[in-house]
């Protein structure tokens, strides 16, 4: 409910309809709203377990509480990023070999973290303390050390130059977002083979950036 209708329109009532409860009922799971999403947030793709009923209503947490939920799951999967340990390497794998482990990464982390990202990216403008995190510390930074990544190989040769690096940055990393995340939203689905999207999405990629005149 909160991914189809975001933070701000999704009601306790709805939420109540479709798990075919009284909205009372679930006032005994879930203290608030706040509190029903803090806790979609925390359980999302099976990050944690859900809560014991012997602690239930759950809680409201304070908004830095649910921020640094976020901020703590998203900090311990950036820095396990494919290409964040590929700028520390002193030595460099053939650059083919290196990108494509790099575009797998991502593809993977954000397959298995799915459920999280279009909760968060879909009810964070909603909740200004969350979207400040989100996209600045989130979104914006990662497409900023992404874009530096390329700039690096790029200045190495090891990559083709590109006219804007920013711009191929966000382009790969939306198409990989595509593909791992929002297409299992998508309203008008079409059955794809998930072997089959990795391997188009690191050919593609490949193909673009990697500089056959080396």
């Amino acid at each position: 409910m909160f991914i189809a209708q975001g933070y701000e329109r999704a009601q306790m009532e709805d939420v109540a309809s479709v798990l075919g409860v009284a909205k009372g009922t679930l006032y005994g799971y879930v203290e608030s709203k706040a509190a029903l999403f803090d806790l979609a947030l925390r359980c999302a793709d099976g990050l944690e377990p859900l809560p014991e009923v012997a602690s239930l209503p759950c809680r409201t947490p304070s908004p830095e509480a649910t921020v640094n939920v976020v901020r703590t799951r998203l900090a311990a999967e950036t820095a396990q990023l494919e290409f964040h340990l590929a700028l520390e390497r002193m030595e460099h794998p053939e650059p083919a070999v290196e990108l494509a482990a790099v575009v797998r990464d991502l593809y993977r982390r954000m397959s298995r973290n799915r459920h999280g990202i279009k909760l968060v990216d879909r009810c964070a403008p909603d909740r200004p303390e969350l979207a400040d995190m989100w996209f600045g510390e989130g979104r914006w930074a990662e497409l900023a050390a992404f874009a530096r990544y390329l700039e690096l190989r790029v200045a190495k040769g090891l990559l083709r130059a590109l006219p804007d690096t920013e711009i191929a940055a966000r382009g790969i990393l939306e198409a990989i977002a595509f593909w791992a995340v929002h297409r299992h939203w998508d309203p008008s689905p079409r059955p794809v083979d998930e072997e089959d999207v990795e391997a188009t999405l690191l050919s593609l990629t490949l193909f673009g950036l990697v500089n056959d005149d080396r």
